[in-house]
């Protein structure tokens, strides 16, 4: 395996996130940073943005860029935009405003390089309906109005393969430092991640210099399948956390000479990659799980209605927890994934779970996103659901203690069926808003159109001489 060189580190005090732009300029003067990537997440999880000199965007307050770049598919294609937002404003800027709490390093680049994640706003100030980032604030502002303060921990599984230039042939496991690539599962294996030493040993650094708290480092069960466990803490913050480590361990692979994937599904006979998404909601100020009894420390009603919501509503938002295609090649009958909206007390099989802990640590684990979901968008999504189930004082089902996929799907099984239902779900469009449904729902539909255009090799083995 070749490395490449070693890339110039900034100084030693790198950090991430500042206050202001004066402290900003003082923060890029001791980096000696001499570009900036200023980058908005779109519909997809994607860095879209502009680099520019780090005098230009020190002093010029404001940066444009077209509405259209929320109305992108994964394809680069785009749906029609004169219908969905009227022909003027199709064509129209949108102005972003940098959340200097996200500028840091990019630590892999060959010169003195910052990163700083961006906020969309239209002309007349009025936050962008359409951007991901802005969605979850939405959300996160309707729990500060009710006095409550959600807490979410990622955990980002991935599959590290061969590298592969050509999307006909199918993708395989890479060779790691014993010269030969996986040939069985080794879940939970330490041999199995020190293959890849060398390629996480940039990881981490890479990851601390950029301020990001990866927890802990696994392997799952599939064959170079890892899982990365952040941190808990702040929605949004987790969100910028894991859209920056996905760019970190991608470009950290690259310079191995292998890839790091996030695909749900990436190989056939492996098991799929998931985001689960633990989550708790604690008392602003105190930090009190309200979720736990201060007195009894037993479940309050507010934890039972939290599952309840997301029993309710998973379903109209599988569309932003199974964002693709390929997505639903993981929620499938025997592929390890749960398909129910079930919940149960440390069961892996229900989509709900409750994990083993203390009164002050009490959580739901939502297990149903799947890796190549939009972080903004799936921790939104899964807050949403909740926060009506409180909302309404839902009451969940009971808990299950067995096989909680016996029962069947509970879950849409198809991207179409999954954005038809958020569409029909108007508690979800008042909280999520209309605008940026509408235009979720219009992306969505423009791949899956492009996805129809493929022909499969499934429909040449079994339907060429057989029809």
């Amino acid at each position: 395996m070749k490395y490449r060189e070693k890339k110039s580190k900034p100084g030693p005090s790198a950090r991430r996130g500042v206050k202001s732009v004066e402290e900003a300029a003082e923060w890029c003067r001791r980096q000696n940073i001499e570009e900036i990537e200023c980058m908005v997440p779109d519909l997809a999880g994607v860095a879209r943005g502009k680099i520019m000199p780090v005098r230009k965007f020190l002093t010029s307050g404001v940066m444009n860029l077209p509405l259209a770049v929320f109305y992108q598919t994964i394809t680069g294609d785009f749906p029609d935009m004169e219908n969905l937002v009227g022909a003027v404003e199709s064509d129209t800027d949108i102005f972003l405003s940098p959340d200097f709490d996200t500028l840091a390093v990019v630590p892999w680049a060959q010169d003195p390089t910052a990163q700083i994640i961006h906020d969309a706003y239209m002309p007349d100030g009025r936050p962008v309906a359409e951007s991901p980032r802005q969605v979850l604030r939405g959300v996160l502002e309707l729990y500060r109005k009710k006095g409550w303060q959600p807490v979410v921990a990622p955990e980002l599984e991935f599959y590290l393969v061969e590298r592969n230039i050509d999307p006909d042939y199918p993708l395989k496991p890479p060779v790691g430092r014993s010269g030969r690539p996986e040939t069985g599962r080794q879940g939970y294996s330490i041999s199995a991640v020190n293959e890849f030493d060398a390629l996480f040993e940039d990881m981490y650094e890479y990851s601390e210099r950029q301020g990001l708290e990866i927890d802990t480092l696994i392997h799952e069960s599939g064959v170079a399948q890892m899982e990365i466990n952040l941190r808990h803490g702040d929605p949004l913050e987790l969100a910028d956390q894991v859209f920056m480590f996905k760019r970190t361990i991608r470009e950290a692979a690259l310079e191995h000479e292998i890839y790091a994937t996030f695909m749900a599904k990436p190989m056939a006979t492996e098991p799929g990659s998931a985001m689960h998404i633990h989550q708790s909601i604690v008392a602003p100020g105190t930090k009190i799980n309200l979720f736990s009894d201060p007195d009894t420390e037993k479940e309050t009603p507010l934890f039972r209605s939290f599952i309840a919501g997301q029993q309710r509503y998973l379903p109209a938002i599988m569309s932003m927890l199974a964002p693709y295609v390929n997505s639903y090649r993981r929620i499938a009958r025997d592929s390890g994934a749960p398909i129910n909206t079930r919940w149960g007390y440390d069961n892996r099989t229900a989509g709900l779970r409750v994990p083993p802990s203390n009164a002050a640590n009490r959580r739901v684990e939502n297990r149903i996103p799947s890796s190549d979901a939009n972080p903004y968008l799936a921790i939104a999504a899964v807050l949403a659901t909740g926060y009506l189930g409180m909302s309404q004082e839902l009451e969940p089902a009971p808990p299950v203690g067995t096989d909680a996929n016996a029962g069947g799907a509970q879950l849409p099984r198809s991207l179409m069926e999954s954005l038809s239902l958020l569409e029909s779900c108007e508690p979800l469009i008042e909280i999520l808003g209309a605008g940026f449904v509408k235009a979720y729902a219009r992306v969505k539909e423009a791949e899956h159109e492009t996805f129809m255009q493929t022909i499969s090799p499934w429909e040449r083995e079994f339907l060429l001489l057989n029809v």
